[in-house]
């Protein structure tokens, strides 16, 4: 009964600074803080690190682990331990600053069917020189542009409406109209995408059909 009663809950003990450790480790930890000898407490804590290295035996001598480890005891011991680490000891204030908000990439493109890369590709294509190679690349972005225009329409389009796109996505400095070219035309794209789809279908199902007709003895 007696023991019943002096029964310890974790909710009533010290919280662990890091729970992956273990309450053994905390209490080792605290019993170096407490240590008045300086020679004696630099001796406890490099067992504890040896200690604590073993958990991970293929990393504890790599240096970044050791440095690693040794902010760590800090953490644990709640920055209260004084003794001579072979690291810059890092502050509480370093470790507890909270890191700089990462900028998202606010873009709201008007025609967000071609998705954020056209418009990186038609950014790019601007900066070339005029000639055979940036001609090429406008075509090959138009040709991307009405595939996409496809995916999302999946019906046609016409290529004057692809040249207005991509003129208003480069600020007017690609305009393909005057030059009377033409597109791949939009049953190609549609009886490539069509016929893909079947291919994907068509071996699932063929699957099927061979897996209903086996015979089972």
């Amino acid at each position: 009964m007696n023991l019943v009663e002096h029964l310890e809950y974790n909710t009533e003990r010290q919280k662990l600074h890091i729970p992956e450790y273990g309450r053994h480790f905390q209490k080792m930890v605290d019993h170096a803080v407490s240590i008045e000898n300086r020679e004696e407490r630099n001796k406890v804590a490099k067992s504890i690190i040896s200690v604590m290295g073993n958990l991970q035996p293929h990393l504890r001598d790599v240096p970044d682990f050791q440095h690693k480890l040794w902010d760590q005891l800090f953490i644990m011991s709640d920055f209260k331990l004084d003794v001579d680490s072979p690291f810059p000891i890092t502050s509480q204030e370093v470790l507890q600053q909270r890191p700089e908000p990462l900028e998202y990439p606010q873009n709201h493109p008007k025609y967000r069917f071609y998705g954020n890369n056209i418009k990186r590709m038609v950014d790019v294509a601007i900066k070339w020189e005029k000639g055979d190679m940036r001609t090429g690349l406008e075509y090959a972005i138009a040709n991307h542009m009405k595939k996409c225009y496809l995916n999302w329409n999946k019906d046609s389009v016409e290529d004057a409406a692809i040249f207005e796109h991509l003129k208003e996505l480069s600020d007017g400095q690609i305009d393909l109209a005057p030059a009377g070219e033409s597109l791949t035309e939009s049953d190609q794209f549609l009886k490539s995408r069509s016929s893909k789809s079947n291919r994907n279908g068509g071996s699932g199902k063929k699957g099927q059909r061979g897996g209903r007709s086996k015979k089972r003895y």
